[in-house]
């Protein structure tokens, strides 16, 4: 037991420690999952041997991976899934799922390396579970770049995690199908049960939203209890955990499909203050670092196929499908890069293979490690597409070669419309929230105090970038300004 609390105690010091140095690298440009993750790959088994991962931190650690999906799926709004963006993301997945068979299994690379299976197919295609908290970090959450990231992302998580249940099954195929159908049923009465008790009023209803925020707790101790039973049952079925996780966030989004704060900030208190930094180290101490140097090639191979599989298609849907998502061209690659970002399926993907024995370890840890990468990669090159974009790098040195002595006005009236097409998109997600409370009959209550706020903080993140508010009122003429 000593043991195990020294492990978790260094593993909780990192997690600390991690916000504060991401904070201090001048642009914020490392997110704090890559500084988890290094520091797992230093301190674990395969480096300073500090962190032992053992049944204890294990545990914590897939309940870390289940609280990360169980937020990633209450991200999901059922409605867009079933949309137009969401039919778009569903066919530009099985492009990438059929990309991915091609190959590996005619790239004679892949067949060298001894990795032509359906794991390494599955690792190809997947993104969206490491972006929810860069997204939040970076603050594109509501904004057309983060919907569009989450809309293509959301197929990029959910289609390797049925890929997984149905293609590395050991079980016959209509033994597969019959199993899943088992674990559909019983996830369709956990959402209709509280879903039908929510519509007719019912008593214990009225009792659990009473007390949610009591020291009962009663709505996010149920949450934990949906999360770990369809884990369980997961387990039980011989499905992948993540299987689990992500369902029980899907029927969240589904019972309360207009969110919860109250609710949403246990979660993401619980998830990121404790059990998801648990499970980055301990991916990253899966790492063995020397066995990743041994083999660059497939390295950087997997990283290459991972952007020409995931990206190239995800820019190609976005591009044809302009007149319903009007991205730029840079915002297109924004998306696309984001969308490329993969770690928590290769993780369960490649611990499969290696326990059914048809992955080495070695081989594991450096598709890992390369999804550790594309972690950080991914995230810094879309950061740079979106900051170019937004000051129009085209038009300013067509502006600078007609008039170059006014080059320094130029750019910084460019990165002043940058700065004020982010006020516009802060603005855009208040009045999203004020029309959502009203439709709710919640408008009148909380608007003025609401308004207040948003004010303030607009104000005060204008002063920080050394802009004066009244700035708005001098954008282009081909911006359109929200009214209030």
């Amino acid at each position: 037991m000593t043991q195990e609390l020294v492990s978790l105690t260094i593993i909780m010091a990192v997690a600390a420690v991690s916000p504060i140095v991401a904070q201090l690298i001048p642009g914020r440009f490392i997110p704090q999952t890559v500084l988890l993750l290094a520091a797992g790959a230093t301190l674990g088994p395969y480096g300073l041997g500090i962190i032992g991962v053992n049944d204890a931190v294990k545990l914590l650690s897939e309940l870390g991976m289940a609280f990360l999906f169980l937020l990633a799926g209450y991200e999901i709004d059922p409605k867009r899934l079933a949309g137009h963006q969401g039919k778009v993301g569903l066919l530009t997945w099985g492009i990438t799922l059929g990309l991915a068979w091609l190959v590996v299994t005619f790239l004679p690379f892949f067949t060298k390396q001894g990795i032509n299976g359906v794991a390494t197919v599955i690792a190809l295609t997947t993104a969206l579970g490491t972006l929810m908290p860069i997204l939040k970090e970076r603050n594109l959450e509501g904004t057309p770049i983060g919907d569009a990231i989450i809309s293509y992302g959301t197929w990029g998580e959910l289609g390797p995690i049925l890929a997984m249940a149905i293609l590395l099954s050991t079980r016959t195929g209509w033994q597969t199908m019959l199993v899943l159908g088992a674990f559909l049923a019983i996830c369709l009465l956990c959402a209709m049960l509280p879903t039908k008790a929510l519509r007719t009023g019912h008593r214990l209803y009225r009792f659990l939203t009473e007390n949610a925020n009591t020291s009962s707790q009663t709505l996010m101790r149920l949450t934990t209890f949906l999360l770990i039973f369809l884990v369980t049952i997961s387990a039980l079925f011989e499905l992948d955990a993540v299987l689990g996780a992500f369902a029980a966030g899907f029927i969240l989004r589904y019972i309360i499909p207009d969110g919860s704060k109250s609710l949403e900030m246990k979660l993401e208190g619980v998830g990121y203050g404790f059990l998801i930094p648990v499970f980055f180290v301990v991916s990253g101490a899966a790492i063995n670092v020397r066995a990743v140097a041994g083999r660059p090639a497939l390295l950087v191979a997997f990283i290459v196929m991972l952007m020409l599989i995931r990206a190239v298609p995800v820019y190609v849907a976005l591009s044809l499908d302009k007149r319903k998502n009007p991205l730029s061209s840079h915002h297109r690659v924004t998306v696309a890069l984001y969308c490329t970002t993969a770690l928590p399926i290769i993780v369960a993907v490649t611990s499969l293979a290696v326990k059914v024995g048809t992955m080495q370890s070695d081989t594991a840890s450096t598709l890992v490690a390369a999804g550790a990468i594309t972690v950080f990669l991914m995230p810094l090159l879309g950061s740079i597409t979106y900051q170019v974009a937004d000051i129009h790098p085209v038009t300013a040195v067509r502006e600078i070669a007609h008039t170059p002595s006014d080059w320094r006005t130029i750019v910084r009236e460019h990165a002043q419309v940058r700065a004020l097409l982010h006020h516009q998109d802060r603005l855009k997600r208040m009045a999203e929230t004020l029309d959502a409370l009203e439709a709710h009959g919640r408008g009148d209550e909380h608007r003025a105090e609401l308004v207040e706020r948003a004010r303030r903080e607009i104000d005060r993140q204008l002063k920080e970038l050394g802009l004066d508010p009244q700035l708005t009122t001098q954008l282009p003429h081909n911006y359109r300004y929200p009214k209030n």
